[in-house]
Order: C-alpha cells, then structure tokens, then sequence
C-alpha cells in the first residue's frame, strides 16, 4: 500500500493548527461605553453631575428607613449614592446596556446587593404601580415628561419628596430650589416637591365648619363659626401636614384621612382642634 506522505503532512499539519486555533479564547467583549448627548426613548442621555446628586439627595433628607427610586437611572450614579447613604435604592432604566452599566457600577463601588437595577419603560412601570412605595423620588426628565408624571406621583402617599434635575413640573409650584454650587457648571438646579395629602372639600370641626379648596400643595378657603365667616391666609400642605391662619388665630395640624388633629394660637387663647371630612 502505498501511503502519500505529503498529503498526510499537510492534513496533520491543518489539524494541529485547528485545534491551537480552536484552542485560543475569545476576545473580551469590549464593556459598553455611554456618550453624553446620546438618544434614547424619551430623552438623550447627559449625567448629572455628582455635586447635584449629592445636593438633591440632601434635599430629600434621604435616610436608611427611605425607599429610594431613579426614574431613569442611566450609569446608575444616583441610586449608587442614595445606597451609600444607607437607603433602599432602585433605578428603573428602558437602556439594557446602561442598566449593565450601572450594575458593574454598583459592583465596582461595593453597594451591587443595595443598589437595584430593573430594565423597563418608566411609565409602564407606573402602571404597575412598581414604584408607588418609593418615599423618594429623583429624576431628570425634560418638562412634559414630568407633567405626564405628574398625576401618578400625586397620588403617592402623602409626604413623598420628588426632586428633579433642573426640569420643573408644569404649574405644580416647587416646594424648594437650591444649586450645587461649587465648580458645577450645567444642569446645577435641583427642584423639590413634597406630596401633598388630599384635603380639598368640607370640614366639620371643632372650631366650626372648614372649607378647602386645594391645588396641588396650596390652600385656600375659609373657616364659618356662626355669623363669622373667615377667608383662610397662608394656608398650605407640606405632605401630611396642614397650616393656615383665620380671624387672626393660626391652625396647625396632621391629617390622617378625613380627619384631622392639631393644635391653634390666636387672640382668642389657643388649644387642640379636631376636623372630619363632611
């Protein structure tokens, strides 16, 4: 038999190379990489800068007993810090990349088992009532996306804080404004919303009979005992919490429901006064 020896070799020789071939690991995948200015479902992408972040989260008085949300959380940085600070924090992010981004983030910084990552659509996440336990929210969403918002955030339990960079809430009057200061130099503005309870209609108290009408967190109205009729001054919600002056005297107080219960000062002495929703 005859063997043809040149053909064996270069067959061995393809085999071997083959094998070293299948043999060498796969490149790294390249870690993806975000572009400031970048578009994606509602908005482009551009970072808040960490001065405001830290800002905004001292705005909302984060705590470790809050439940932290990021409605668009991008590169994860402001989840990250409200996680240092010890709080639950979630950011809800439609860009899968960004949300893996933000996860090694987490990872690199300590916090990947406090800081949570989802992927989804923010208003559908809305509908699903996914972030209505939040106790703080943040967010940097252009205008008409925050008025979108607006009612499923209303409807939060009372005393929420919403805070938004630089991008205010439509005729919704924010409850505080403050800069980051410092070297910060675009998108600095940080806005504050505290959710306001629902207290517009008719009181029976013990001071006599309450009208409110409400708009968002102001009041206005006015308080009847007998013959006397007062039109409110001053009169605002600041969460749960109510306050007003009428004939001279000032009504502070905590609404639970369609009750009330707070204390008053005026000329006429001062006292505990109660209130139920008529």
């Amino acid at each position: 038999m005859l063997v043809n020896f040149r053909c064996f070799s270069v067959v061995f020789l393809l085999s071997v190379f083959s094998s070293v071939a299948l043999a060498q690991p796969a490149p790294a995948k390249k870690e993806y990489e975000p572009s400031v200015g970048q578009s994606g479902k509602d908005v482009v992408w551009v970072p808040t800068p960490q001065a405001l972040v830290d800002r905004m989260l001292d705005m909302a008085k984060l705590t470790p007993s809050d439940v932290h949300y990021d409605l668009g959380s991008g590169d994860g940085r402001t989840v990250i810090t409200a996680a240092k600070r010890g709080g639950k924090a979630f950011g809800i992010e439609y860009n899968p990349d960004m949300v893996e981004l933000a996860r090694r983030n987490a990872q690199k910084e300590g916090v990947a088992d406090k800081a949570i990552f989802k992927h989804g659509d923010i208003f559908t996440e809305a509908s699903k009532k996914d972030y209505t336990q939040a106790t703080v929210i943040t967010l940097f969403l252009l205008p008409d996306l925050n008025v979108k918002l607006r009612p499923t955030l209303l409807d939060m339990k009372p005393g929420t804080r919403i805070v938004s960079n630089s991008f205010t809430m439509g005729d919704w009057k924010e409850d505080e404004k403050i800069s980051a200061g410092g070297d910060c130099t675009s998108w600095c503005t940080g806005y504050l919303w505290i959710i306001p309870a629902k207290v517009s209609g008719s009181w029976k108290t013990s001071r006599g009979d309450l009208t409110l009408k409400q708009e968002y967190q102001m009041l206005s109205g006015n308080l009847a005992r007998g013959n006397v009729t007062a039109v409110l001054s001053e009169a605002k919600m600041s969460g749960d919490h109510i306050a007003f002056t009428a004939a001279g005297a000032q009504y502070t107080g905590r609404v639970n429901g369609n009750a009330i219960e707070g204390t008053y000062k005026g000329s006429d002495g001062s006292g505990k006064w109660s209130a139920t929703r008529q």
